[in-house]
């Protein structure tokens, strides 16, 4: 068996190399906000200026944390998996709270932002466009001939990055239970059938947090936030605590005790429970590239 140091560095150049060779479109320079969930971190690039009620709509309950314990309640195969409107509290022995609105919205479907797979839209009632509220989806297929041409059509407000649709693949794929009513097709983790639902069964959000815009960003935090994405059985939390030392840019991660740093155009880290070598990773010109192409 490879030292685990070998297979951390092989693991980071193998799935680099993936994204390296992925086709992405570009993001526009707007708001990137984390759902730090159950099934690792994903990553939604707003589009603040292209459906600026819908996006508002959501930063607002983003910013009085009321997604914070909300789970994806909603899995169809193949089409969408849907959050946004129950959680079940972390001090809570039983399920569930819905989200408390903040008041409908209004439609801002274009079909300049089409409903196809990675992209975030907002639900809503049935023959009512103007319904939307708190709870989201994210499409999983290409859904235009079916959500552009249906109730005014879902208005796409975010695009998920590259690496977050990889955790989004992975909520998809979990197994789905009828728990009756909203929760139908209920998403659940580690579940024994005939046993009672328990809260870490559920694909769950635990908080939800705003990353400084690009403008206010430096290169070194760019790719920090795509390698927290990419990598979170390495980097967790999946928000390292910032830091500067010897020269090095960094950040720590307190639940795997790494370090990711940049010194010297270079990308390097640091795990002492493998030992205390400060490893290079490659180039920051080459981990921002990946980065960029990512949606960081």
């Amino acid at each position: 068996m490879k030292p685990l140091s070998i297979r951390f560095r092989g693991a980071f150049a193998w799935l680099a190399l993936l994204v390296h060779m992925a086709v992405v479109p570009a993001y526009a320079q707007d708001t990137l906000v984390r759902l730090h969930t159950s099934q690792g971190p994903i990553d939604f690039r707003l589009l603040d200026g292209e459906a600026p009620i819908s996006v508002g709509n959501f930063l607002g309950y983003v910013r009085a944390g009321d997604y914070s314990d909300v789970f994806f309640h909603r899995s169809v195969r193949n089409f969408v998996v849907q959050g946004g409107g129950f959680r079940w509290a972390a001090d809570s022995s039983t399920c569930c709270q819905s989200v408390t609105s903040r008041g409908q919205i209004q439609n801002e479907f274009s079909a300049a932002r089409s409903n196809v797979r990675g992209t975030v839209a907002m639900a809503k009632v049935g023959s009512n466009p103007n319904s939307a509220t708190s709870q989201w989806f994210v499409n999983l297929a290409d859904n235009s001939a079916n959500l552009d041409n249906q109730n005014g059509g879902f208005t796409v407000f975010a695009r998920v990055t590259t690496p977050g649709m990889a955790v989004v693949d992975r909520i998809a794929a979990l197994p789905t239970v009828d728990a009756g009513g909203v929760y139908a097709e209920l998403p659940v983790a580690g579940w024994t059938p005939g046993t009672v639902i328990q809260r870490q069964n559920l694909a769950l959000i635990e908080r939800v947090t705003v990353l400084p815009p690009r403008a206010q960003q430096t290169d070194a935090d760019r790719i920090f936030d795509y390698l927290e994405a990419a990598y979170p059985q390495y980097l967790h939390p999946s928000q390292g605590a910032a830091g500067n030392a010897d020269g090095y840019v960094y950040r720590y991660y307190s639940g795997s005790k790494a370090y990711v740093g940049v010194k010297d155009a270079k990308v390097w880290y640091l795990v002492p429970a493998i030992n205390g070598d400060i490893n290079p990773l490659g180039d920051v010109a080459d981990w921002l590239a990946s980065a960029q192409a990512a949606g960081y």
